[in-house]
């Protein structure tokens, strides 16, 4: 299992297929036609998206990699505005115009969430054409990609064999969404990823994952792939991968509104992370959690880096004691959600009201509360020999047991202004007699472009007093 997101950033990755512009009709229906059984759709409002080979693209360009994309479309209307709507999304394209071509385009009329009817405009590529493509296809390897060829059967990759031989020979990996029952066409390639459907119409019925992963083996032998994922809908994902036990995966949907496009997420997270330097194992299990996201969303989608950040480590989960080195992702997460970081310090040795009540207005000041303990030795250094009275495990322990409080981390310096410099919150709260200039690592978050705040501790509660209190009986 993987346990962070690699840098996509450097990450290339060449895609080459049918590329196509979806274009959706949003609209209420409130009657039937009088001249015909079908539903009258008032059409409000429009939207176009790249599909095909265009939608993998969009895909890997959302995650920060570097996304080049080759394919056919036409000299029409459709064509420009699909480079437009290409570029604009961070797709560098290498689209060869074919005049006497339209480009491949999909109309779905929708209401009320539901898809009513899909309009497909298209003339069938002559294969000749896909010959195009092999120069600008040779130069792209030079930069050694990770290469994925979309296939949605329009023709582009009607005999994808010498761009699998160009690519293993230049030593990339090839990853193929695959098209059709025949499956010979893709010999050679690193992996493939059918669905379960399409895997079965190769290889036949499996009536349990036993069959499946015979079956699967079988075909991955066959084929010379490194590795072949099985897509299984409600049923997650099976990865069968050379020298490797099989990996089952069950999915990460939490509701599933529209699959569509769901298999071009899949191996567009696959090729991004395998061109980041994860395994197969790793990619996999990000490109099972992308498809969780993209489910739930209509029409052709993407997902961004950050949604497959919160994905993989869902915030709202993470509370309570952390190590310093625990805190500073989450408080990564956090801020790529908009939210802001409201930090104090302190011995908290006897937790009491005047504790409390501060805690709770700190918090309000912000979404998320960071309170920082010095360790036993510094409370000692800072208190007397007799101090703590509650070791650091227990002063924790209450306080990450406060609704108000998200994170409680140890430090153990006599001031936490290491901590702070390092947290950079973008409020620093202190209670007691100061001005903001004096709180440890106020010059630092203010530098940064947060805020120094002081809160009065409510009047009679003090731990000292407390202590006293209790010796004199």
């Amino acid at each position: 299992m993987t346990h962070g997101l690699p840098n996509f950033t450097a990450a290339q990755v060449l895609i080459i297929g049918d590329v196509m512009l979806d274009r959706y009709w949003h609209g209420a229906t409130s009657r039937i036609s009088p001249e015909a059984p079908v539903p009258v759709v008032h059409v409000t409002g429009r939207e176009e998206r790249p599909g095909g080979a265009g939608n993998v693209a969009v895909n890997v360009a959302a995650l920060g990699a570097q996304a080049t994309l080759l394919g056919l479309i036409g000299t029409d209307e459709a064509a420009t505005t699909l480079r437009s709507l290409l570029t604009r999304q961070g797709v560098h394209c290498r689209l060869e115009g074919v005049s006497n071509m339209a480009t491949i385009t999909k109309l779905r009329v929708i209401s009320h969430h539901q898809q009513l009817l899909r309009l497909d405009f298209e003339d069938g590529l002559i294969p000749a054409y896909s010959e195009a493509l092999l120069p600008a296809y040779g130069v792209a390897l030079n930069s050694r990609p990770v290469v994925i060829l979309s296939d949605y059967g329009k023709g582009t990759l009607q005999a994808p064999q010498r761009l699998i031989t160009l690519g293993r020979e230049a030593g990339v990996p090839i990853l193929i969404d695959p098209k059709g029952a025949d499956f010979s066409r893709y010999h050679g390639a690193s992996i493939i990823t059918p669905n379960l459907a399409e895997f079965e119409a190769v290889v036949g019925p499996c009536a349990d994952d036993a069959a499946l992963v015979e079956k699967g083996e079988q075909l991955r032998r066959q084929l010379a792939l490194e590795a072949l994922l099985i897509t299984r809908g409600e049923q997650g994902m099976t990865l069968l991968q050379q020298g490797h036990a099989p990996l089952h995966l069950p999915t990460e949907a939490r509701e599933v509104f529209d699959v569509t496009g769901a298999g071009d997420t899949v191996i567009s997270v696959l090729g991004a992370a395998l061109a980041a330097g994860n395994t197969f194992k790793e990619a996999t299990t990000l490109a099972n959690l992308a498809a969780g996201i993209v489910v739930g969303k209509l029409g052709t989608a993407s997902v961004t880096r950050d949604e497959l950040q919160r994905a993989l480590h869902p915030i709202t989960t993470r509370r309570g004691i952390l190590t310093e080195e625990e805190l500073l992702p989450l408080i990564h997460l956090a801020r790529s959600r908009g939210e802001r970081i409201v930090m104090t310090n302190g011995c908290f040795d006897i937790l009491h009201p005047g504790h409390v009540g501060y805690l709770a207005e700190a918090r309000q000041l912000g979404d998320r509360l960071i309170v920082a303990v010095n360790d036993d030795a510094s409370v000692q250094r800072l208190k007397g020999k007799d101090r703590p009275v509650n070791n650091l495990a227990q002063r924790m322990a209450v306080l990450s047991a406060l609704h108000d409080v998200d994170w409680v981390v140890p430090f153990s310096e006599d001031t936490p202004a290491r901590l702070i410099e390092r947290v950079l919150p973008d409020i620093l709260v202190k209670g007691g007699d100061y001005t903001p200039e004096q709180v440890a690592g106020s010059k630092a978050v203010v530098a940064n472009g947060g805020k120094a705040i002081i809160l009065n501790y409510q009047q009679g509660c003090s731990t000292s007093q407390i202590i006293e209190a209790i010796r004199k009986g």
